[in-house]
Parts: structure tokens; C-alpha cells; sequence
């Protein structure tokens, strides 16, 4: 196999970007480096088309090592044939790989190989092939040995049966036709475990479906389901197509003294050892399906999370709501400071509005606060209904928005929160990081693990080492593409820019509270630990505000400082001028009438790297998540009551699925917009159609006060609000 040429047929890319994006990755470089950096190499490739790339190279590399050493192996047994090192040499995945591999493999002692130990493997040989003249009864009688514990004439026989069916087993174009069937015709039952039983799943109880059509999202259900023991599940398979398959490929004439006992050997093979071992496989492959695409989805979503706009320069004080252990407060300074603390009891069992108002308006009026952030855990909802009827009677504009404490809890007794505040109990902790959610989402949240912050589905069903792995890329591609204020982050924040590892990350902060704030990017090559090539992967996304160089504060790298530089004298200005607002001002103009072919030809640097100067120099410093939706800012409180269906309202999207979005309409529970729902055309994937934090208009259409449950609709909302402007216009 050609790996380049997979890659390229793949990802639809050129034979060329392959090469040159490996020898990047094999070089060390890093893929928020390549894809921000090395464009003119790779062709433009982004970050997640290279960690595509990247995890496909991995794969293939690992099958063509499997391939040598199973070829070895087969070669050790003098079992090596041209053709059958070519069908190995032909294998695209690792499952048909291990399928070829089969026959060859050191087993266990098994029906078929202790009947080879009483010599019948020649008696089974005849019978395969079909060509022998004489009685078959005849032929078993040389094969008795009791010694050996062939006894009979059945005895021979069915060993020589064994051996037909482990071969018929093994064989792996037949395997591969029995998965293209399942794959093509079979058929998912579930069942209850007990029909009686109240559980999750009852929607399974009797359920079926095709196994082709099966959705990732349904495939964990029913898997979880079934580990929980509420439901059986079972592949109904097309079994006679496959038996009869086999049946018309070796045996030549079913009337013959040989074909009943063939027959007989290919049933038993299947029934005993390719069906099972086979329907392992598919609802592990079908597994694998779900989990690949559960991943990204999580993926996805995390990295929308991530990058949600930041609300600066405010106080904000964090609200984590309790019940009978009391709602945990946190004033936090427009830096991220903590100013003070306080446990209020506004809720069941205490009811202390009263003694909580009392506290909350004291924090309003010293620390001039006119936002809170209200944890989306328990007591939220009583939480949300007592900020809003406090903020309806305050004089000040106070604003409120709900933030989802996913991980809060996670961080607020790590070692991380116990080094940033040591003297600040535990149960605090979680309102600090509620109110820095609101702040700054990026910042605070890379101090937790990536899979619990709460925006996908099935992640504790999934392989682990594969979610840390991907959501690991997600957070990265996500701090780097932002950009990190070395004076000012945190060792969480710097270990997710490019090049630079946890050990590093201590390193500069340690060398930045000796030293002082940094005062150019070069500065960084004095930290311990951080040598050239580090450099050379973390500068570009190191920002220096109040630096010698302004274009330290871009996401220009050092090696292309001398083309911007040029760049600005061709156009008459300095670097100087990138921190005059006016100056700045006429700079952008003038930098979106630049022939960048022209120019990059007089500056001799590639286009794509230019284009990128260009833009840098047209934002200085300018953070790219202020181009992501805002968060809904509430003063009021919407009751689950207050719904009614037909009502349009603005909501924020809380989380992506592959059957649909959930909704914040701020009441207690988000609602669900089905994928059916997302618009007036086909919706092939969620993803398509809305991202984590865009703010949306959505219909009520269905309302389970029962369950707490509310469907939306958006492509209601688009056919009403055509009709209202049809009407309008109508009427004008």
C-alpha cells in the first residue's frame, strides 16, 4: 500500500501536501504550528484536516507494520505463498488484516486441531476436495486408531467434520462476505430485559432496526442499555444467504457421498465458529462507528465552547446554587481577581431571602457588581428565580446569565484550585470558577479535563485514551488560535500552546514572577527548558501587550517579522503605527486594496503567509472570539409554566448532537430541537446548522410538563416570521 497516495485519494489532496505535511509531522512539528505556519507546504490544510491527517498516517503506518510482521510469522511456518502475501500486502483495514491472518495463528487446542493430533487431517482432505473414487465408509476404516481414540468409523468422520469447519471458519473471503451481508441486511432486535421494569430505555423495549441505518447516537444507547442489563440485544442475520454462499463455493455435488457431510461441516462451522466470532466483530466495528463519530462530535462541541466570546473588563460575582448546604458565592475582579466570598441560603430547607439579599446587595454596592453567573447545577432554577426578583428590585442594572458548572466540581478539589487558593475552602472554589467561566471560558476551562466539561454525549462510554487524545487537539487548536497573553496566563493555559509542555509552563511563569513581565517573545528562549525548536512552535501564539515590538500582540511569527516590516514601509508606515487608533485606522484601509500576488512577489514570501500578515496588521492584538455570539444576558426569569406552544423565543445553544441541538430558553431544562426541526431542508449532520453558543430563535412546538420537556422548532420559526413579513408587505 501506498500510505501518500491513501492519504491524498482520502482526504481529496494532493500527493504532494501529503509529503510535505509528513515530513513536517516527522520533523516534531506540532499541528497548530503547521497548519497556522506552514501553509505554503501543506496548501493550506487546516488544523482539523490535520489532525485527520495526522490520525490516518498513524493508522496506516500501524497496519503496514502489522503486515510485515504477520508476513514474517506466516514465513517462519514455511506457509508463505506469492498470493497469499499479496492478499496481505492488499488489506486496507485491520480487521480484514487479522481475518487473513487467521488460519495461521498459534490457537489454543481446539476441536479441529485435537482431531489433527489423531491423524485425520488427511481423511479431511479428502473429503474437501471430492475427487475420491472409493466408499467413503471404506476410506474412514484406515483412519481407526484407538490408541488415538479413533474408535469408529463416526469417530473419523467427525473429526475430519472438526477440521472442515475450523477451515471453512477461517477463511477470510468468506468472513468478508458474511460482514458486506450483515452490514447490508441484517437487522438490530432489542428486547427488554423486563418489560416491567421503568428504566431509560423504554423506547427499546421492542424496538428494530437495520443495521446500515443505524445512527452512532442509537448504536451508545443500546449499548449502554445493555450493559445496565435493561435490554437484549441481538444482530439477526441473513444466515442461510451466507451457508448457502459457502455451500455453492466448495461443494460440488450435494448428492454425493461427500456433499452431505460438507454440508454438514459448513453448518457447524458457521453456527459454532463464524457467527459468533462474527457478530463480535460487527458490534465492535459498529461500536467503533459510534465511538469515532461520538468523538467528534464532543470534539466539535467542546472546541465551540471553548471559543465562546469572553465578556472583559467586568466584576462578576459567581452564584453556585445549593439546596440545604447553602448557594456559594464569589466577587471576581475584572482580571480574574478574587475579592471576596460569602455561603447565602435563599433556598429549601432555610429560605433566608431575606439574610441572602442582604449579602448580594452589600456585594452589588462595594464592588460595583452588574453581572452574576449563575451555576446551571442543582437548585438552579429556585437560584435563577431569586437573582431575578433581587435584580427587579434593584436601582442599578444588574444582568444575569446562566453558565454550566460542568467540571466545576472536578476542579474545585484539584491540585490546580488548591495551589491557586489555598485558604479558600473547597466548596468556594466552584463559584470562582463559575464566575471566570463567564469572563473568560477559555482560560478557565482548560484547568479541567476536556471530557467533563459537559457538552457531549456518551463520553464515559467511549475509549477514554481516544477521547483524552481529541479533545487534547481541540483544546489546543482552540488556545492557539486565540492566542495567549504570556504576562498574564496561567501554567494550565500556557501548557496548551504549541511546543510548550506542563514542565515549561511552571518554568515561565516561575522566570516571569522573578523577572518580571516579559518584554519581547525572544525574552522566552532564557526559561529553562525552552530551547530553539520550542521557540520556533510557541512564538507565533505568545502575545507581549505593552512589548518593545507591537507586532508582538499579533499572530505574526518572528521569522516573518522582517516581511511585515517591509510590508509597512512599502505602504508608508512603521510598526510604530499599529498602536496609533489613527494611523491604524488609514493602515487598514490601505491594506485591503494590497495585490497580494504582487506584493508577496516584491516581498518574496508566499501568499498565503502575506495574506496572514495582511490580517494580523488590520487587528493588532484583537482577540478572533469577539467574532462568536455573544451570551444571552437575562434580568428576568422565564417559568416552565409561562410556556406556551407556538411561542418564539431567543436561546442559546447549550449542546450539539448527531440527532439534534439543545436549546437554553432559560427555564430549568434545555430544549430539544430534532434534527427534523433544524430547517426547512434536509439536515444531514447538526454540526451543519448550529455550533455550541450561537443564539437562535426557536418555536415551541411540544410541551411535557410531566417529563419537563420542551420541542422547538427552527424552521418554524423561519416560515413565521416569512409569513409575518409576506403580511406585512401585503398590507403595505
Amino acid at each position: 500500500m501506498n500510505i501518500n497516495e491513501k492519504i491524498a485519494q482520502e482526504l481529496n489532496i494532493k500527493t504532494a501536501q501529503v509529503e510535505n505535511t509528513i515530513k513536517l509531522i516527522d520533523d516534531g512539528n506540532t499541528i497548530p504550528f503547521i497548519a497556522r505556519y506552514r501553509k505554503e507546504v501543506t496548501g493550506n490544510l487546516s488544523d482539523e484536516t490535520l489532525r485527520e491527517f495526522d490520525e490516518r498516517l498513524k493508522y496506516l503506518r500501524n497496519l503496514e507494520s502489522r503486515k510485515e510482521e504477520i508476513i514474517r510469522l506466516i514465513d517462519e511456518q514455511g506457509k508463505l505463498t506469492d498470493e497469499l502475501k499479496q492478499a496481505i500486502e492488499k488489506a486496507e483495514i485491520l480487521s480484514e488484516l487479522e481475518d487473513i491472518y487467521r488460519p495461521y495463528k498459534q490457537k489454543k487446542r481446539t476441536r479441529a486441531t485435537i482431531a489433527k493430533e489423531k491423524g485425520l487431517e488427511p481423511l479431511s482432505n479428502i473429503i474437501y476436495l471430492q475427487s475420491d473414487k472409493r466408499d467413503i465408509n471404506e476410506i474412514a476404516k484406515e483412519f481407526i486408531d484407538p490408541e488415538k481414540g479413533v474408535e469408529t468409523i463416526e469417530d473419523a468422520l467427525n473429526g475430519a467434520k472438526d477440521i472442515i469447519a475450523e477451515t471453512v471458519a477461517d477463511n477470510a473471503e468468506y468472513r468478508k462476505k458474511m460482514k458486506k451481508l450483515c452490514n447490508k441486511e441484517a437487522v438490530v432486535t432489542i428486547k427488554a430485559a423486563n418489560e416491567d421494569e421503568k428504566s431509560p430505555y423504554e423506547m427499546y423495549y421492542n424496538f428494530n432496526e437495520t443495521l446500515r441505518t443505524l445512527p452512532s447516537h442509537r448504536i451508545l444507547a443500546i449499548n449502554r442499555g445493555e450493559k445496565e442489563n435493561y435490554l437484549k440485544v441481538k444482530v439477526e442475520k441473513p444466515d442461510d444467504k451466507v451457508i448457502g454462499f459457502i455451500e455453492n463455493d466448495i461443494i460440488k455435488d450435494k448428492n454425493s457421498q461427500f456433499g452431505k457431510l460438507i454440508e454438514e461441516s459448513i453448518e457447524d462451522g458457521y453456527k459454532r465458529l463464524i457467527e459468533p466470532s462474527v457478530d463480535r466483530e460487527i458490534r465492535s466495528e459498529l461500536f467503533e462507528k459510534a465511538e469515532e463519530k461520538a468523538i467528534k462530535v464532543f470534539g466539535k462541541n467542546a472546541k465551540q465552547l471553548l471559543l465562546q466570546a469572553p465578556i472583559k473588563n467586568i466584576t462578576v460575582l459567581g452564584f453556585d446554587p445549593a439546596y440545604r448546604t447553602g448557594c456559594k458565592l464569589a466577587v471576581i475582579d475584572k482580571n480574574g481577581k478574587l475579592l471576596d466570598t460569602a455561603t447565602v441560603y435563599p433556598t429549601e430547607p432555610q429560605n433566608d431571602v431575606a439574610g441572602a439579599t442582604k449579602v448580594i446587595n452589600n456585594f452589588i454596592e462595594k464592588y460595583d457588581i452588574n453581572m452574576i453567573a449563575i451555576g446551571n447545577g442543582t437548585a438552579s432554577r429556585e437560584s435563577e428565580m431569586f437573582v431575578s426578583d433581587l435584580i427587579s428590585k434593584s436601582k442599578k442594572e444588574i444582568y444575569y446569565a446562566i453558565v454550566s458548572e460542568a467540571g466545576a466540581s472536578v476542579y474545585s478539589a484539584s491540585k490546580l484550585a488548591t495551589e491557586e487558593y489555598p485558604d479558600i475552602n473547597v466548596s468556594l472554589r466552584g463559584a470562582i470558577s463559575i464566575a471566570r467561566r463567564l469572563q473568560d471560558p477559555l482560560a478557565e476551562l482548560v484547568k479541567i479535563e476536556p471530557k467533563a466539561i459537559g457538552v457531549g454525549q456518551y463520553q464515559h462510554d467511549v475509549n477514554q485514551k481516544k477521547l483524552t487524545e481529541s479533545l487534547t487537539g481541540v483544546v489546543e487548536d482552540a488556545v492557539n488560535s486565540v492566542g495567549v497573553d504570556v504576562n498574564t496566563a496561567t501554567p494550565s493555559l500556557l501548557s496548551y500552546v504549541s511546543g510548550i509542555n506542563k514542565q515549561v509552563a511552571k518554568n515561565i511563569v516561575e522566570y516571569r514572577d522573578t523577572n518580571g513581565s516579559l518584554k519581547q517573545r525572544k525574552e522566552l528562549l532564557k526559561v529553562p527548558k525552552l530551547g530553539k525548536a520550542a521557540f520556533e512552535q510557541c512564538a507565533g501564539f505568545i502575545r507581549i501587550y505593552d512589548g518593545k515590538n507591537p507586532l508582538e500582540i499579533t499572530g505574526v511569527h518572528p521569522e516573518s517579522y522582517d516581511k511585515a516590516e517591509e510590508l509597512l514601509t512599502e505602504m508608508g508606515y512603521s510598526v510604530d503605527d499599529l498602536v496609533q487608533n489613527d494611523k491604524l485606522s488609514e493602515l487598514k484601509d490601505k491594506l485591503k486594496k494590497v495585490n497580494v500576488k504582487e506584493m508577496a512577489k516584491n516581498l518574496d514570501v508566499g501568499e498565503l503567509t502575506l495574506q496572514d500578515i495582511i490580517d494580523e496588521l488590520s487587528k493588532p492584538g484583537r482577540d478572533p472570539r469577539e467574532d462568536m455570539p455573544k451570551q444571552i444576558l437575562r434580568n428576568d426569569v422565564l417559568k416552565f409554566e409561562d410556556l406556551k406552544e407556538n411561542m418564539v423565543l431567543k436561546g442559546t445553544v447549550r449542546n450539539v448532537t448527531d440527532f439534534g441541538a439543545f436549546v437554553d430558553i432559560g427555564v430549568k431544562h434545555d430544549g430539544l430541537v430534532h434534527i427534523s426541526q433544524l430547517s426547512n431542508n434536509f439536515v444531514k449532520n447538526p454540526s451543519d446548522v448550529v455550533a455550541v453558543g450561537d443564539i437562535v430563535d426557536v418555536k415551541v412546538i411540544g410541551i411535557d410538563a410531566e417529563k419537563q420537556k420542551v420541542s422547538l422548532s427552527m424552521k418554524e420559526v423561519k416560515w413565521f416570521c416569512h409569513v409575518v413579513m409576506w403580511t406585512l408587505f401585503l398590507t403595505i
